[in-house]
Protein backbone atom coordinates (compact mmCIF):
# COMPACT_ATOMS: atom_id res chain seq x y z
CA UNK A 1 0.00 0.00 0.00
CA UNK A 2 2.51 2.50 1.00
CA UNK A 3 5.09 1.69 -2.61
CA UNK A 4 1.92 2.37 -4.16
CA UNK A 5 1.12 5.77 -2.41
CA UNK A 6 4.87 6.50 -3.55
CA UNK A 7 4.35 5.69 -6.86
CA UNK A 8 1.55 8.61 -6.73
CA UNK A 9 3.97 11.48 -5.52
CA UNK A 10 6.63 10.27 -7.89
CA UNK A 11 7.07 12.37 -10.79
CA UNK A 12 9.48 10.33 -12.63
CA UNK A 13 6.41 7.54 -12.09
CA UNK A 14 4.30 9.91 -13.83
CA UNK A 15 6.28 10.48 -16.54
CA UNK A 16 7.47 6.71 -16.71
CA UNK A 17 3.64 6.04 -16.89
CA UNK A 18 2.91 8.77 -19.55
CA UNK A 19 5.82 8.05 -22.11
CA UNK A 20 4.56 4.03 -21.58
CA UNK A 21 0.90 4.89 -22.44
CA UNK A 22 2.02 6.65 -25.72
CA UNK A 23 3.97 3.83 -26.49
CA UNK A 24 1.08 0.94 -25.77
CA UNK A 25 -1.03 3.31 -28.03
CA UNK A 26 1.67 3.64 -30.75
CA UNK A 27 2.17 -0.32 -30.48
CA UNK A 28 -1.65 -1.15 -30.44
CA UNK A 29 -2.47 0.45 -34.16
CA UNK A 30 -1.44 -2.71 -35.26
CA UNK A 31 -3.88 -4.44 -33.02
CA UNK A 32 -7.05 -1.89 -34.05
CA UNK A 33 -5.80 -1.95 -37.94
CA UNK A 34 -6.44 -5.75 -37.43
CA UNK A 35 -9.51 -5.70 -35.48
CA UNK A 36 -10.76 -3.18 -37.53
CA UNK A 37 -10.57 -4.75 -40.97
CA UNK A 38 -12.12 -8.52 -39.44
CA UNK A 39 -14.82 -6.45 -38.04
CA UNK A 40 -15.90 -4.80 -41.35
CA UNK A 41 -17.95 -7.86 -42.80
CA UNK A 42 -20.06 -7.83 -39.54
CA UNK A 43 -23.03 -6.25 -39.26
CA UNK A 44 -23.02 -2.89 -36.42
CA UNK A 45 -24.13 -5.12 -33.26
CA UNK A 46 -21.44 -7.96 -33.58
CA UNK A 47 -18.74 -5.73 -35.26
CA UNK A 48 -18.95 -3.83 -31.69
CA UNK A 49 -18.95 -6.66 -29.78
CA UNK A 50 -16.06 -8.46 -31.62
CA UNK A 51 -14.26 -5.05 -30.60
CA UNK A 52 -15.09 -5.44 -27.51
CA UNK A 53 -13.82 -9.16 -27.23
CA UNK A 54 -10.32 -8.23 -29.01
CA UNK A 55 -10.12 -5.39 -27.19
CA UNK A 56 -10.44 -6.88 -23.76
CA UNK A 57 -8.45 -9.99 -24.96
CA UNK A 58 -5.67 -7.48 -25.43
CA UNK A 59 -5.81 -6.08 -21.96
CA UNK A 60 -6.17 -9.26 -20.49
CA UNK A 61 -3.28 -11.15 -22.16
CA UNK A 62 -0.80 -7.71 -21.50
CA UNK A 63 -2.04 -8.28 -17.55
CA UNK A 64 -0.77 -11.85 -17.43
CA UNK A 65 2.25 -11.69 -19.17
CA UNK A 66 2.91 -8.47 -16.92
CA UNK A 67 2.38 -11.09 -13.62
CA UNK A 68 4.59 -13.81 -15.39
CA UNK A 69 7.40 -11.93 -15.66
CA UNK A 70 9.58 -14.60 -15.03
CA UNK A 71 8.05 -16.99 -17.72
CA UNK A 72 8.05 -14.13 -20.38
CA UNK A 73 11.93 -13.71 -19.92
CA UNK A 74 12.37 -17.65 -20.32
CA UNK A 75 10.67 -17.40 -23.82
CA UNK A 76 13.90 -15.47 -25.13
CA UNK A 77 16.19 -18.52 -23.75
CA UNK A 78 16.98 -20.17 -26.83
CA UNK A 79 15.25 -23.70 -27.90
CA UNK A 80 17.69 -24.97 -30.91
CA UNK A 81 19.83 -23.08 -33.19
CA UNK A 82 19.97 -22.79 -36.68
CA UNK A 83 22.58 -21.49 -38.92
CA UNK A 84 24.68 -20.36 -35.85
CA UNK A 85 21.55 -18.39 -34.98
CA UNK A 86 19.53 -19.17 -31.69
CA UNK A 87 15.69 -19.46 -32.00
CA UNK A 88 13.17 -19.23 -28.54
CA UNK A 89 9.59 -19.56 -28.06
CA UNK A 90 9.37 -15.45 -28.46
CA UNK A 91 10.90 -15.77 -32.24
CA UNK A 92 8.95 -18.89 -33.04
CA UNK A 93 5.99 -16.71 -31.42
CA UNK A 94 6.66 -13.68 -33.91
CA UNK A 95 7.62 -15.81 -36.84
CA UNK A 96 4.17 -17.65 -36.61
CA UNK A 97 2.44 -14.29 -36.20
CA UNK A 98 3.61 -12.48 -38.78
CA UNK A 99 3.04 -15.85 -41.26
CA UNK A 100 -0.53 -15.38 -40.00
CA UNK A 101 -0.73 -11.69 -40.67
CA UNK A 102 0.83 -12.11 -44.42
CA UNK A 103 -1.99 -15.41 -44.89
CA UNK A 104 -4.75 -13.32 -43.15
CA UNK A 105 -4.37 -9.85 -45.16
CA UNK A 106 -3.24 -11.99 -48.30
CA UNK A 107 -7.04 -13.64 -48.39
CA UNK A 108 -8.52 -10.70 -47.34
CA UNK A 109 -7.00 -8.40 -50.26
CA UNK A 110 -7.87 -11.37 -52.33
CA UNK A 111 -11.37 -11.41 -51.09
CA UNK A 112 -11.78 -7.56 -51.71
CA UNK A 113 -10.25 -7.72 -55.60
CA UNK A 114 -12.28 -10.61 -56.41
CA UNK A 115 -15.11 -10.08 -54.61
CA UNK A 116 -18.75 -10.95 -56.46
CA UNK A 117 -21.77 -9.76 -56.22
CA UNK A 118 -24.64 -12.08 -55.15
CA UNK A 119 -21.73 -14.38 -53.90
CA UNK A 120 -23.20 -17.27 -51.34
CA UNK A 121 -21.06 -17.04 -48.22
CA UNK A 122 -19.71 -20.34 -46.87
CA UNK A 123 -20.06 -20.12 -43.59
CA UNK A 124 -23.21 -19.09 -41.16
CA UNK A 125 -23.21 -15.33 -38.76
CA UNK A 126 -22.85 -17.15 -36.14
CA UNK A 127 -19.68 -19.17 -37.28
CA UNK A 128 -18.02 -15.83 -38.61
CA UNK A 129 -18.38 -14.13 -35.58
CA UNK A 130 -16.17 -17.39 -33.67
CA UNK A 131 -13.81 -17.34 -36.38
CA UNK A 132 -13.20 -13.61 -36.16
CA UNK A 133 -12.75 -14.10 -32.57
CA UNK A 134 -10.23 -16.83 -32.79
CA UNK A 135 -8.53 -14.92 -35.23
CA UNK A 136 -8.61 -12.01 -32.67
CA UNK A 137 -7.11 -14.26 -29.63
CA UNK A 138 -4.12 -15.46 -32.08
CA UNK A 139 -3.13 -12.48 -33.41
CA UNK A 140 -4.09 -10.79 -29.53
CA UNK A 141 -1.19 -12.89 -28.27
CA UNK A 142 1.51 -11.97 -30.48
CA UNK A 143 0.66 -8.31 -30.23
CA UNK A 144 0.57 -8.53 -26.24
CA UNK A 145 4.51 -9.97 -26.31
CA UNK A 146 5.18 -7.56 -28.68
CA UNK A 147 4.02 -4.82 -26.73
CA UNK A 148 5.17 -6.26 -23.30
CA UNK A 149 8.68 -6.76 -23.76
CA UNK A 150 8.83 -3.34 -24.80
CA UNK A 151 7.49 -2.41 -21.48
CA UNK A 152 9.46 -4.33 -19.79
CA UNK A 153 12.86 -2.90 -21.10
CA UNK A 154 11.32 0.93 -20.28
CA UNK A 155 9.96 0.41 -17.01
CA UNK A 156 11.02 -1.52 -14.12
CA UNK A 157 7.75 -1.07 -11.34
CA UNK A 158 4.37 -3.23 -12.38
CA UNK A 159 1.94 -1.20 -10.88
CA UNK A 160 2.79 1.36 -13.50
CA UNK A 161 2.92 -1.21 -16.82
CA UNK A 162 -0.60 -2.04 -15.52
CA UNK A 163 -1.84 1.23 -15.61
CA UNK A 164 -0.35 2.06 -18.87
CA UNK A 165 -1.75 -0.95 -20.41
CA UNK A 166 -5.22 -0.05 -18.41
CA UNK A 167 -5.02 3.52 -20.16
CA UNK A 168 -3.79 2.28 -23.42
CA UNK A 169 -6.60 -0.29 -24.15
CA UNK A 170 -9.22 2.16 -22.61
CA UNK A 171 -8.24 4.81 -25.67
CA UNK A 172 -8.11 2.05 -27.56
CA UNK A 173 -11.60 1.46 -27.12
CA UNK A 174 -12.81 4.51 -27.49
CA UNK A 175 -11.56 4.93 -31.16
CA UNK A 176 -11.91 1.20 -32.20
CA UNK A 177 -15.25 2.08 -33.48
CA UNK A 178 -14.37 5.37 -35.07
CA UNK A 179 -11.72 3.75 -37.19
CA UNK A 180 -13.89 0.43 -37.56
CA UNK A 181 -16.23 1.99 -39.32
CA UNK A 182 -14.23 4.79 -41.23
CA UNK A 183 -12.65 1.26 -42.63
CA UNK A 184 -15.49 -0.64 -43.74
CA UNK A 185 -17.36 2.75 -45.33
CA UNK A 186 -14.35 3.22 -47.21
CA UNK A 187 -12.81 0.19 -49.63
CA UNK A 188 -9.61 2.38 -50.25
CA UNK A 189 -8.73 2.42 -46.36
CA UNK A 190 -9.33 -0.44 -45.79
CA UNK A 191 -7.13 -1.76 -48.51
CA UNK A 192 -4.13 0.30 -47.21
CA UNK A 193 -4.73 -1.55 -43.62
CA UNK A 194 -4.66 -4.29 -45.28
CA UNK A 195 -1.13 -3.75 -46.82
CA UNK A 196 -0.09 -2.11 -43.40
CA UNK A 197 -1.14 -5.52 -42.19
CA UNK A 198 1.29 -7.35 -44.68
CA UNK A 199 4.09 -5.00 -44.07
CA UNK A 200 3.58 -5.74 -39.82
CA UNK A 201 3.76 -9.49 -40.60
CA UNK A 202 6.92 -9.31 -42.39
CA UNK A 203 8.63 -6.80 -39.66
CA UNK A 204 7.45 -9.96 -37.15
CA UNK A 205 9.06 -11.97 -39.04
CA UNK A 206 12.52 -10.08 -39.08
CA UNK A 207 11.94 -9.58 -35.74
CA UNK A 208 11.75 -13.21 -35.30
CA UNK A 209 15.33 -13.63 -37.20
CA UNK A 210 17.02 -11.17 -34.91
CA UNK A 211 16.66 -8.40 -37.44
CA UNK A 212 14.74 -5.31 -35.78
CA UNK A 213 12.82 -3.11 -37.71
CA UNK A 214 12.31 0.35 -36.61
CA UNK A 215 8.76 0.77 -36.27
CA UNK A 216 8.72 4.71 -36.78
CA UNK A 217 9.33 3.99 -40.11
CA UNK A 218 6.78 1.82 -41.44
CA UNK A 219 4.07 4.02 -39.08
CA UNK A 220 5.38 7.08 -40.88
CA UNK A 221 5.24 5.45 -44.45
CA UNK A 222 1.26 4.49 -43.27
CA UNK A 223 0.77 7.97 -41.67
CA UNK A 224 1.53 9.35 -45.20
CA UNK A 225 -0.47 6.91 -47.03
CA UNK A 226 -3.07 7.29 -45.17
CA UNK A 227 -3.10 11.56 -45.54
CA UNK A 228 -2.72 11.55 -49.34
CA UNK A 229 -5.89 9.21 -49.62
CA UNK A 230 -7.78 11.35 -47.10
CA UNK A 231 -6.87 13.79 -49.62
CA UNK A 232 -8.29 11.91 -52.66
CA UNK A 233 -11.41 10.79 -50.64
CA UNK A 234 -12.25 14.78 -49.97
CA UNK A 235 -11.28 15.42 -53.76
CA UNK A 236 -13.86 12.77 -54.57
CA UNK A 237 -16.49 14.26 -52.59
CA UNK A 238 -15.78 17.61 -53.73
CA UNK A 239 -16.25 16.16 -57.44
CA UNK A 240 -18.91 14.10 -56.62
Amino acid sequence: MMHALSLLTDPNAWAALLTLTALEIVLGIDNIVFISVLTARLDRDKARRARQIGLSLAFVFRVIMLFGLTWLMGLTAPLFTVFRMGVSWRDVILIGGGLFLIAKATHEIHAEVEARDGEPTASSPAQAFVWIVAQLVAIDLVFSLDSIITAVGMVDQVAVMIAAVMASVGLMMLFARAIGEFVSAHPSIKMLALSFLLVVGVMLIAEGFDHKVPKGYIYFAMAFSVAVEMLNIRMRKKKG
